[in-house]
């Protein structure tokens, strides 16, 4: 795929609420980058990188709402703004805006990299 179509698929599945698949189109060995001093900074692997999604995932108490924005490509980067106001169990309620940067290598996104304030997690 190229890095068009990998975004295109992305935004799509997100948009859908279908995350768990969204992430077949990382790479084996992806990194993923959180934003610096934030739990899990750097992720290596897909597995691990799908582990820290599901405690991610079962840390949300409830969702309120969220958006995924059109992707903006350059060469084999593109970039998605995405939003997200959920609750969580162990900091109650987190309103968060950010840019999502990933780099796609032979079909497949191999660095995906957020971009946000991490204080939205301190209250």
């Amino acid at each position: 795929m190229t890095t068009q179509e990998v975004a295109e698929k992305l935004i799509k599945l997100c948009r859908q609420g279908k995350y768990d698949e969204a992430y077949g189109l990382y790479a084996e060995d992806a990194v993923s980058i959180e934003m610096p001093g934030v739990p899990n900074e750097r992720t290596e692997g897909i597995a691990n990188i799908l582990k820290g999604f599901e405690n991610w995932a079962n840390s949300i108490e409830e969702h309120h709402s969220g958006t995924v924005g059109d992707a903006v490509v350059s060469g084999n980067h593109f970039v998605v703004p995405m939003t997200s106001d959920a609750t969580f169990k162990d900091m109650g309620r987190c309103k968060m805006e950010e840019l999502c940067v990933y780099e796609v290598e032979n079909g497949k996104i191999k660095t995906a990299s957020f971009f946000y304030d991490p204080s939205v997690f301190n209250g």
